[in-house]
C-alpha cells in the first residue's frame, strides 16, 4: 500500500502527551482517497498511481442547460465515469515502485500511517502580496537616522557596467504562494473514525489548503 494520502489543512491547534507536555499540531483531514489510474513501466514508462479526493458536482447530462459552476469540465468527467468512479475534485499522482497490488478503485485512509511516522507535507504557501526586502528577504534596512532617506530600500543591484540585473538578485516582487515541501514531520495521532492526522507543528498554507502527505525520504 502506498504511503500517501490527500487532505484539506483545518487548523492549528495543542494536545498533551503522557508526561502532561503540550504538543503544538497542525489537524489535517486526510482521504478517503480513491486510486483512479494506475501507470506501469509497459504503458507508461514509469510506475505511478493517480489518486482523487473531495467530491465535486456531477455534470449535467449534455444538452441540458443550467449552472455549470463547481462541476468538473467534459474531460475530467469522462476520465473518471469510464471507470465507475464518483466525481472528484482533485486529482494527483503518485509515483511509486511496485503498483500491482493497487486496483483502481481502491481507497487510501489515514491508517496507511501510524503515530511516530515521519512525513513530507507538500501545499501552497500563503500569500503575502507585493512586499519589500526587508519582508521578503530579511534585510535589516539601512540606518533609521535622521536624515536618512533609504530605510528600506534595496539599494545597488550590483555592477552598474553591465547594463542588466543578475539573476538571484533580491528585488521587491511577489511573495508567498509557492509551492512549498516541508519535511520529516512526525505524525502524533491518527484518528481513522474522523478521518484526521495530526501533525506535529506547523504545515503551509492558510487553512483549507490542499496538502500532499506523504511517507518522509
Amino acid at each position: 500500500m502506498v504511503k500517501s494520502i490527500l487532505g484539506r489543512k483545518v487548523g492549528m491547534t495543542q494536545i498533551f502527551d503522557e508526561a502532561g507536555r503540550a504538543v503544538p499540531v497542525t489537524v489535517v483531514e486526510a482521504g478517503p482517497c480513491i486510486v483512479t489510474q494506475k501507470k506501469t513501466v509497459e504503458t507508461d514508462g514509469y510506475e505511478a498511481v493517480q489518486v482523487g479526493y473531495g467530491a465535486a458536482k456531477p455534470r449535467p447530462p449534455k444538452g441540458v442547460k443550467g449552472h455549470h459552476r463547481g462541476a468538473l469540465n467534459s474531460p475530467e468527467a469522462g476520465h473518471l465515469a469510464k471507470n465507475n468512479l464518483p466525481p472528484l475534485r482533485h486529482l494527483r499522482e503518485i509515483r511509486m515502485a511496485g503498483t500491482a497490488d493497487m486496483n483502481i478503485g481502491d481507497q487510501i485512509r489515514v491508517d496507511v500511517f501510524n503515530a511516530g511516522d515521519l512525513v513530507d507535507v507538500t501545499g501552497t504557501s500563503k500569500g503575502k502580496g507585493f512586499q519589500g526586502v526587508v519582508k521578503r528577504y530579511h534585510w535589516h534596512g539601512a540606518d533609521m537616522t535622521h536624515g536618512s532617506m533609504i530605510h528600506r530600500k534595496p539599494q545597488s543591484a550590483g555592477a552598474t557596467d553591465a547594463a542588466r540585473i543578475f539573476k538571484n538578485t533580491g528585488r521587491p516582487g511577489h511573495m508567498g504562494h509557492e509551492r512549498v515541501t516541508v519535511k520529516r514531520l512526525r505524525v502524533v495521532r491518527v484518528d481513522l473514525e474522523r478521518n484526521v492526522l495530526l501533525i506535529r507543528g506547523a504545515v503551509p498554507g492558510p487553512n483549507g489548503t490542499l496538502l500532499t502527505i506523504r511517507e518522509a525520504k
